[in-house]
């Protein structure tokens, strides 16, 4: 990482290394009310809250507490490459030079700054709903060679991105944490140009030997089961990651 992002990150995130692995920590999100039309919608519920819940599912899932930007050092950390393998990652999204690709929850753009030299001259379009992680988006934008970097603020439940603009949008251990789920997938869909794809990549549930608490895990299944209700056709999943599910799903022609 340039000398300058090391600055950034030891900045903001020195205090919050102490405290080990953001998703070890219950964040404090307010709960979804139980007269919220929204809730109300279909697939959606009131349970009770788990300590790393919000108290609100979506198809029988309960959705996962969401990791503040005071967990950014995590997303930093020397040994995520080892861990999750993003170099692998990068080969299974198949980029190409010119592409269009969203970073949905880009956090400090761990991933936006890797793809960001494969996709040139298209754009990386680093999208995320705190501030203070675009405020580090913006800095990553401003190194050398990562201008075609794009941060965007976008909301729980739309990403701000324009109508059939995104070759690929990728979710790196977000989606179990949406607030809004249908609407962003639905938002997505809509943002996907004819073709394009959306790919997840998610802690697998099936695996007791992954070291994440359930709530942040999800299993191929309900990955399928939740994404293909909008509109989304499946296209592929795969395993070669440690710890995570790479699923691949693609909009119609």
């Amino acid at each position: 990482m340039p000398r300058t992002l090391n600055a950034l990150f030891f900045a903001l995130c020195l205090p919050v290394l102490a405290s080990g692995c953001p998703l070890e920590r219950e964040a404090q999100v307010p709960q979804a009310r139980a007269g919220d039309a929204t809730v109300a919608a279909d697939g959606y519920t009131q349970v009770p809250r788990s300590a790393d819940g919000i108290g609100k599912a979506y198809m029988g899932r309960e959705i996962a507490s969401v990791m503040g930007w005071q967990g950014a050092a995590w997303l930093e950390r020397e040994e995520r490459e080892r861990e999750e393998r993003g170099s692998v990652l990068l080969k299974e999204l198949r980029l190409a030079a010119g592409m269009q690709v969203a970073d949905i929850g880009a956090g400090t753009g761990w991933h936006a700054r890797r793809m960001a030299p494969m996709v040139a001259p298209g754009r990386v379009y680093a999208v995320d709903v705190q501030p203070e992680m675009v405020a580090m988006l913006e800095r990553v934008a401003a190194q050398p060679g990562l201008a075609n970097v794009v941060p965007v603020l976008g909301g729980e439940r739309d990403p701000g991105l324009a109508p059939g603009s995104i070759d690929l949008a990728l979710m790196v251990d977000v989606y179990h944490e949406l607030a809004y789920p249908a609407e962003m997938l639905d938002a997505l869909v809509v943002a996907l140009k004819p073709g394009g794809r959306l790919v997840l990549v998610e802690y697998r549930a099936e695996d007791d030997a992954v070291p994440i608490k359930p709530v942040h895990k999800m299993s191929q299944a309900q990955i399928r089961r939740e994404v293909t209700r909008h509109g989304l056709a499946w296209e592929r999943t795969a395993d070669s990651l440690p710890w995570q599910h790479v699923v691949v799903f693609r909009k119609a022609e």
